[in-house]
């Protein structure tokens, strides 16, 4: 008998919530700005192929516009007001499941209900994930969401669940950034160089 639904025709048995903010950099200059802030939001959930191999993961990838709903509810909810822009997607899967379980959460389906509660985003949401036991630590990347080329956005940080995910769950993980790396000095294209339809001039 599979786990009782409680999200989105999902078990999801826990949510996370976590807040990064920088002041400063590592060798001691201020912000540049306002504090570099990024925000993990976080889901352990059933996976129900677990121990099984199926063709298809529809069970999975149904419903997972809806969890992208949840998803953008909660990271709005956390911003109190602030913009993102940059964003990054992330899987870590329980040893009884597959690496393309985990995938199966992270699809478009998923993606575009966040795009739209961040208030767009044109460019490619990168992607990472892993198989891992509880407490299992991962990098999610983070890009520009108008634009991937943007090289002071490229960033990362790492989330690390202490009881997730168990053997037989997914945790899904998007990360948001709301500005570039503090005085990020590499060049390239900027953000205020963002226009149009396609992200670029």
């Amino acid at each position: 008998m599979g786990k009782p639904e409680n999200c989105c025709r999902y078990h999801v048995r826990k949510w996370y919530l976590f807040v990064e903010e920088t002041h400063a950099l590592e060798s001691g200059p201020l912000a540049d700005g306002a504090p570099l802030q990024k925000i993990v939001i976080a889901a352990a959930i059933s996976n129900p192929y677990a121990g099984n191999f199926s063709e298809t993961l529809d069970k999975i990838v149904a419903n997972s516009a809806h969890l992208g709903e949840e998803f953008g509810r909660r990271i709005q909810a956390a911003l109190v007001g602030q913009h993102v822009e940059s964003y990054g997607k992330a899987c870590i899967v329980g040893v009884l499941g597959e690496y393309e379980h985990g995938n199966a959460f992270l699809t478009n389906d998923f993606a575009d209900p966040i795009r739209r509660a961040i208030g767009g985003g044109k460019a490619w949401f990168p992607s990472t994930g892993k198989r891992g036991s509880a407490g299992a630590a991962i990098d999610i990347p983070l890009a520009h969401k108008d634009a991937l080329y943007v090289r002071s956005h490229y960033d990362t940080i790492t989330a690390t669940f202490t009881d997730a995910p168990a053997p037989d769950e997914v945790v899904v993980i998007v990360a948001v950034a709301t500005r570039a790396r503090l005085h990020a000095r590499l060049g390239g294209l900027r953000a205020g160089d963002i226009t149009g339809v396609d992200g670029l001039r």
